[in-house]
C-alpha cells in the first residue's frame, strides 16, 4: 500500500470503530459485528471474515482499536491454531462453520496431537479413527492438551488407514470435546502447577465433514499447525484499559485472564532472565567475574532470541506462512532458558532449591530450576528443530528411514 492509502485505511478504521465501538454491549454482541465487518481478522481473506490486508497494514488496524481501547476477537488455541489451519486447509463448509464462532471466542479449542507413546516422533500416532458411515469412531490416548478441560473443540490427528507409511495415514478432524466418549484428567506438574491435561478418546465420534483437509493428508495440515505454534510465543496479549472499563471491556479482560492464568508458569519455564541481575546484587555475586561473565552472555543471548523472534513476525507481516525461522526461534528460547537455569543455580548455590518467602526470589528461582526443561521439549523438541534447521535450511541430508515406506501396520511400535 502507499502511504496515501495507508491514510485511507486509517481513516476508514477510525470512521467504523466511532460509529460502531460501544464498550456497553455484551462481548459476544460486539464480536459478532466486528467480525462479519472484517476489521476483527484483517489479515483474513475478503470471503472469510477478513480484509485480505497484509500484517504491516493490518498493525494501523489495531493501532485505531488501541487508541479507542476497543476489544478485539477472541484468543488462545482457536485464533492462534486452529483457524489459520482451517484457513489454509480447511473446506468451504469447515470454514462456514468453524471460523467465526472461533474469532467470537464462542468456541474454544484444544489441541490433540502428542501421544505418550510417540514421544518426539509425532507422525508415529497410534490414535485411530474407523470409518462408520458419516462418522468416525476414535479410540486413543493424547497428552500435554492445554485447556482441554474447557475447550468445545479439539483439533485432531489420528490414523485413518494403516495399509500405508506412517505420514500418509494421518488424517485432521475437528472433534467435539463435550461428548461422553472423550474422559480429560489434569496432569499436575513437578512445579505444582496443572496447565496441561491428558485426554482419553473411547469410541468418540466426529463427522466425516469435519474433516481439515483431505483424508490422509493430515500431517500436511499438522505441519501449519506446527509452523504457527512455534511462533505464537512472538504473538502479543490483549491490552485492556484499567480506568472505568466498561461491560464489554470487562468481560474480554476477564475472558483472557481465564486463557492466559494456564500459563502464568511460562516466564519461569524461559528462564526469568529478568531477575538474574537483581538476584547477584541481592547475593553479592555481583562483582565475581565469572558471573559477570555470563550474565552478559546472556544479554547476548536474549537479544539474539528476540530478533529471531521479530524475523517471525517479520514474515507474518509479510503475508508469508510461517517456516525455519520458527524452528530458530525456539532452540534460542530453549538455549536462553538453559543459561538463565544454570546461572540461577552459581548465584543462589544450594539455596536455589529452597521454596518459600524467604529463599531466592520468594521461592521464584526454584520454580525456574525445575520448569526449564520444559523449553526443549514443548511445541516440538530441540532435536526436531536441529532435524528441521539442518533439511529445510542448510540442504542436509535427511536422517536414515528405513521405514519410511513401509505400511504403517508393519512396523514396530511401543
Amino acid at each position: 500500500m502507499s502511504e496515501i492509502d495507508r491514510d485511507a485505511l486509517r481513516t476508514e478504521v477510525r470512521v467504523w470503530l466511532e460509529e460502531n465501538w460501544d464498550d456497553q454491549q455484551p462481548l459476544l454482541e460486539w464480536r459478532d459485528l466486528l467480525v462479519e465487518s472484517g476489521w476483527g481478522c484483517p489479515t483474513w481473506p475478503a470471503d472469510w471474515y477478513g480484509k485480505g490486508l497484509s500484517g504491516a497494514d493490518a498493525e494501523i488496524v489495531r493501532e485505531e482499536f488501541h487508541r479507542v481501547n476497543a476489544v478485539g476477537v477472541g484468543s488462545g488455541v482457536g485464533m492462534g491454531l486452529a483457524a489459520p489451519t482451517i484457513l489454509a486447509h480447511g473446506s468451504d463448509d469447515v470454514k462456514r462453520r468453524f471460523l467465526k464462532p472461533t474469532a467470537t471466542g464462542e468456541y474454544k479449542w484444544c489441541q490433540l496431537f502428542s501421544e505418550p507413546g510417540s514421544g518426539s516422533d509425532l507422525a508415529g500416532l497410534t490414535t485411530r479413527a474407523d470409518r462408520d458411515g458419516d462418522e468416525w469412531i476414535v479410540n486413543g490416548q493424547k497428552v500435554w492438551n492445554s485447556g482441554a478441560h474447557k475447550a468445545a473443540f479439539g483439533i485432531l490427528l489420528a490414523r485413518t488407514d494403516w495399509d500405508v507409511p506412517k505420514h500418509k495415514g494421518i488424517s485432521y478432524f475437528a472433534i467435539d470435546m463435550q461428548q461422553d466418549g472423550i474422559e480429560v484428567r489434569p496432569l499436575v506438574q513437578m512445579n505444582r502447577h496443572a496447565s496441561f491435561n491428558e485426554v482419553f478418546m473411547t469410541d468418540a465420534r466426529v463427522p466425516h465433514d469435519n474433516a481439515i483437509g483431505a483424508l490422509g493428508e493430515g500431517w500436511r495440515a499438522a505441519l501449519t499447525t506446527l509452523a504457527f505454534e512455534r511462533g505464537i510465543a512472538t504473538g502479543r496479549r490483549p491490552k485492556f484499559p484499567i480506568e472505568n472499563p466498561g461491560p464489554t471491556v470487562v468481560a474480554a479482560r476477564e475472558e483472557a485472564a481465564e486463557y492466559y492464568q494456564t500459563y502464568s508458569w511460562y516466564p519461569q519455564r524461559a528462564g526469568r532472565v529478568d531477575l538474574i541481575r537483581p538476584e547477584a546484587e541481592r547475593t553479592g555475586t555481583n562483582t565475581d567475574p565469572l558471573i559477570r561473565q555470563e550474565i552478559a552472555t546472556i544479554e547476548t543471548a536474549r537479544r539474539t532470541a528476540r530478533w529471531s523472534g521479530e524475523r517471525v513476525k517479520a514474515a507474518r507481516a509479510a503475508g508469508r506462512q510461517p517456516g525455519p525461522e520458527g524452528s530458530l526461534a525456539k532452540l534460542g528460547g530453549s538455549s536462553l532458558a538453559r543459561m538463565a537455569n544454570d546461572t540461577h543455580t552459581r548465584i543462589a548455590g544450594a539455596h536455589g532449591m529452597l521454596n518459600g518467602p524467604d529463599t531466592a526470589a520468594e521461592g521464584m528461582v526454584a520454580e525456574v530450576l525445575i520448569s526449564t526443561p520444559a523449553m526443549a521439549i514443548a511445541g516440538g523438541t530441540d532435536e526436531i528443530q536441529h532435524n528441521i534447521i539442518g533439511e529445510r535450511v542448510l540442504g542436509l541430508p535427511k536422517e536414515p528411514d528405513d521405514i519410511k515406506d513401509k505400511p504403517y501396520r508393519d512396523v514396530s511400535r511401543n
